[in-house]
């Protein structure tokens, strides 16, 4: 074995396995499946044109090189990005840990209590600190929250507003620029009309449904909104309120001067800058607005014992189920940042925040004081951390740099200074020593911090915050780490077995890929500091879009959107502002096959287009007579199809290139959804199959672990005609010469995780990569061959096989009484994670081995699915109380002094002879989904629960 190949350590089947494998799915070589599989006229004649693969030693050396062209400056720039101190304990035993790193989305909640506990408090957080009555588990960024924000708004605009069209919403000023730029963007294609204005000269006019504040103000000013929000409820206007999570420590909350929305971002909690993300955002609403609501809530339910227990509520929001009537295509929160910023909130408890707060408000007071001395005025009458100063700026700014110090230029003669949390005595006296050489002036150093505020008395926070018991316990950091590693017992993670989910390709996240993210040279750099004191950033960065510009056949890439769904939502915006400037404004027709990701209506219906579903055959494949039959029929007003390849249902389907001319034909466009990539690399590509815009699953197909539900990263490759559309940011300039506004809020979206994809695919090089894309296809056809005799196959392609992903069709064991969800529960008893469930089709579990399992652990799986069939065979209808309708079983369960079911402990919790080297337990029994819906509470309980 050539130890310096990554590959072979990242693909998991061993030589010595391969012809195994390969007798027991019935082909010769791995060619010939190959050859058996993918279609024969887009199969790639090249190799991907990638520099030799790196070995880790070789690229850990390169990363840490090119990371030093990054210049680490002290950064005052604010805008909503700071400078945080990232606790050890919270870096070395979340951020760092692939027990919680490579966690999925917790849908099956009995085996995620750890994560749901640790969203939870989360949500308490940001509920009490902005004084409202529900929060989700986490948005995207500030921006995208505050355009989900407006989104809710028109959504629940009264019936008088919608009769009326009133269709304008007020957006201050004050905003930050880059929120600003995701506003324009979603507003459009919605008929939104934005008005940027003055909050104090708003004519409250009755066109208006809703409007959005910040608070501090962009350049820190702290108003006071009361009489603002109240003079809007009068007019029926909803205002959301962008605001700053650190200041909600000392401020009055939004809450509590009326806000119904209130958004931002936790990154201040603990979270590295990272050039802008991955950072988890926040959204706080009323309860009257909960089915309104965009993203995931985690609620309090109960178990099949009663016991408390914990899920993901009110699960008919999800775009699966409303598709194009859904108003927002989230599906993916920032979970890992989420629970670093709730962990960081344990960690210092209501008082740590508040002498964290305070200290933060003296040092920029302190800044203040001193300026003025020197004859530097500041602007703001009222402030918490960023002061506005009129001087020579770029005088200023010569000096500034020259000491590695970074402020925010607004204009030649203004200065905006952001302090926070990292910034010392020592620190403050730097920034003085630069404007006293500026101004001439002799320099005077400060001792100490003063006491001074500078918030007005009407302004300052009465109310108390986080007075629950997770608040106020684990000060220490042993206490800490005990609570992180508590909760990590109850979640199954990768670092446990695999986990099959298809279409969502839980693959290998490798240490080496990893590695990079904690280096200061890479996480401590702001996303707006100057293009040359990020170089390393902007090579890497234009490696990996020049990567995958190779792997998918297109021209241009951006990395802005930082979902899958965030990414279908800019290929659509691309293709929309390429119609128009054709003059092609009336083509907003989108074609969307009826087995395609429910994100894709969602979004399409978010671009503004009008969708038409095409009909899927017997076999699962597109209906190209219906296909065509349609897209003649709107011909003239045909914007795109949106088509997922291989299929949906794990197929690749020969007739795509006709699929894709049909389209062509017909005036229109084709985006192809990435979601099954892992299929494709290295053996065919979107710009072969016909395809003008693709996005990709960066935390799927390249590398970047799930943490949970997120972060994810979702950017689009395009072809030569799409590549001057694609968006820019307000202060970094990215995207075409004909660029659309952005699609999130940093330049490049979540650049830090950027490096796991640019290091996976480094390292893997062009045979590595065309290798884990053969072993995927070898893996899930090794699976079907194992399993097709005890389960029903429901989709194969031409020749029998199975693309990277396959579906089970559990239906028929309802006769048994037993549903697709029992199935799921009881592997959990084996020690796994299911399948994807009752997706694309009901009643089925869809399997993804990917390339990263071996043989020893595929056999494992297989043994237990093919062990719970001989389970079901053994059920009738009548027999309710069975070991299907039973599981999960829990240890308490097992242990207990009573066992009242007519199947044996050993049965119900070793079923299998590997499970007793290896046991994982479910902390809860079955959740009771309907109970938590119907009683909805989404924060801790108060702390007279625990008295």
């Amino acid at each position: 074995m050539n130890t310096h190949l990554f590959s072979a350590r990242h693909i998991g089947t061993r030589e010595a396995d391969l012809q195994h494998m390969l007798q027991t799915i019935g082909a010769s070589t791995l060619d010939q499946l190959i050859y058996e599989t993918i279609p024969d006229d887009i199969k790639l004649k090249n190799s991907l044109d990638l520099e030799p693969a790196l070995s880790e030693y070789e690229f850990l050396n390169h990363i840490q090189e090119l990371g030093n062209k990054n210049k680490i400056y002290k950064t005052y720039i604010g805008l909503g990005y700071h400078p945080t101190i990232v606790p050890a304990v919270i870096q070395r035993n979340i951020f760092e840990n692939p027990g919680w790193y490579t966690a999925y989305t917790p849908y099956q909640a009995e085996i995620a209590q750890g994560r749901l506990e640790a969203i939870l408090n989360f949500q308490t957080m940001v509920i009490e600190l902005t004084g409202m009555e529900i929060a989700n588990a986490s948005l995207l960024d500030e921006g995208t929250a505050a355009a989900e924000a407006m989104a809710l708004l028109f959504d629940i605009r009264s019936r008088d507003k919608k009769k009326n069209n009133a269709v304008k919403f007020f957006v201050s000023e004050d905003i930050l620029p880059q929120t600003l730029s995701v506003l324009q963007t979603r507003a459009t294609p919605k008929g939104i009309e934005l008005v940027v204005g003055n909050h104090e000269t708003f004519d409250f006019s009755e066109d208006y449904f809703g409007a959005i504040l910040q608070y501090p103000a962009k350049f820190g000013q702290v108003n006071d909104y009361s009489s603002f929000v109240a003079k809007a409820h009068e007019k029926e206007i909803k205002v959301a309120v962008a605001s700053d999570i650190l200041s909600l420590v000392k401020l009055t909350p939004p809450g509590e001067f009326g806000a119904d929305v209130v958004i931002g971002t936790t990154q201040r909690f603990g979270i590295p800058m990272g050039y802008g993300g991955p950072h988890a955002a926040f959204f706080a609403t009323k309860e009257e607005y909960k089915r309104s609501m965009p993203g995931r809530i985690i609620g309090v339910t109960i178990d099949a014992n009663g016991n408390r227990a914990l899920r993901m509520a009110l699960g008919t929001r999800e775009q699966h189920i409303k598709r194009e009537k859904a108003t927002s295509n989230i599906c993916t929160a920032q979970v890992l940042l989420a629970v670093m910023a709730g962990m960081y909130a344990v960690y210092h408890g209501p008082k740590g925040l508040q002498y964290i707060a305070n200290k933060v408000h003296a040092s920029a007071v302190t800044l203040a004081e001193a300026l003025n001395k020197l004859g530097v005025y500041n602007l703001n009458s009222s402030f918490f951390d960023t002061i506005s100063v009129k001087t020579d700026a770029l005088k200023v700014k010569a000096i500034a740099e020259k000491h590695e110090v970074n402020f925010y230029y607004i204009d030649n003669e203004t200065i905006s200074i952001s302090v926070n949390e990292t910034t010392s005595i020592s620190d403050i006296n730097q920034i003085i020593s630069i404007f006293a050489e500026a101004t001439g002036k002799e320099n005077v150093a400060i001792s100490q911090l003063a006491n001074d505020s500078m918030v007005p008395e009407s302004l300052l926070r009465k109310s108390t915050f986080l007075t629950h018991e997770v608040f106020n316990s684990h000060h220490s950091e042993s206490q800490l780490m005990r609570y992180i590693k508590k909760l990590e017992r109850k979640d199954l993670s990768l670092n446990h077995s695999m986990i099959s989910l298809g279409s969502c390709t839980m693959k290998l996240n490798a240490a080496a890929e990893m590695l990079p993210l904690s280096m200061p040279n890479w996480n401590s750099i702001h996303p707006f500091a100057p293009l040359e004191q990020a170089e390393g950033y902007q090579i890497m960065l234009k490696k990996l879009e020049h990567q995958l510009n190779i792997i998918t056949g297109f021209q241009g890439t951006t990395l802005q959107p930082n979902s899958g769904a965030q990414g279908e939502y800019a290929g659509l915006m691309t293709i929309r502002a390429y119609h128009n400037s054709r003059g092609d404004h009336h083509r907003n027709v989108c074609l969307i096959p009826a087995s395609a990701h429910g994100t894709n209506p969602a979004s399409a219906a978010m671009a503004g287009m009008q969708i038409i579903v095409t009909k899927t055959t017997a076999e699962g494949n597109i209906d190209v007579a219906d296909l065509k039959e349609k897209a003649l029929a709107n011909k003239d007003n045909l914007s795109c199809l949106m088509v997922t390849y291989p299929s949906t249902h794990g197929v690749f389907e020969s007739a795509i290139c006709e699929i894709t001319q049909i389209i062509h034909d017909n005036g229109g466009l084709v985006y192809m959804d990435g979601a099954n990539m892992n299929a494709q690399v290295g053996l065919t590509n979107p710009a072969t199959i016909g395809a003008d815009v693709c996005h990709l699953n960066l935390h799927k197909t390249f590398a970047i672990p799930h943490g949970g539900g997120g972060p994810g990263v979702g950017p689009i490759c395009v072809n030569e005609k799409l590549v001057p559309f694609l968006p820019t940011n307000p202060i970094i300039t990215t995207g075409g010469d004909k660029a659309i506004t952005a699609i999130s809020s940093a330049p490049y979206g979540s650049a830090l995780v950027c490096l796991i994809s640019y290091a996976y695919i480094t390292m893997m090089g062009a045979e590595g990569l065309t290798n884990a894309t053969k072993y995927a296809i070898l893996n899930a056809n090794y699976m079907k061959a194992r399993l097709e005799n005890h389960y029903p196959i429901l989709y194969t392609g031409e020749c029998g096989r199975a693309a990277h992903e396959m579906i089970l069709d559990c239906r028929a064991f309802k006769q048994k009484g037993i549903e697709v969800t029992d199935i799921a529960k009881r592997l959990m008893d084996y020690g796994f994670h299911a399948p994807t469930v009752s997706f694309p089709v009901a009643g089925t579990l869809m399997i993804e081995p990917t390339e990263s399992e071996d043989l020893a652990e595929l056999d494992r799986f297989c043994d237990a699915l093919i062990s719970i069939r001989k389970e079901i065979e053994a059920t009738n209808q009548e027999d309710t109380n069975n070991i299907l309708h039973n599981a999960p079983h829990t240890l308490a369960m097992i242990t207990s002094d009573t066992w009242d079911f007519p199947y044996s402990r050993t049965q119900a919790a070793y079923p299998l002879e590997y499970i007793t080297e290896n046991k994982f337990w479910p902390s809860v029994r079955r959740v009771d989904d309907a109970y938590g819906d119907r009683n909805l509470v989404c924060s801790c309980a108060p702390i007279e629960a625990y008295m």
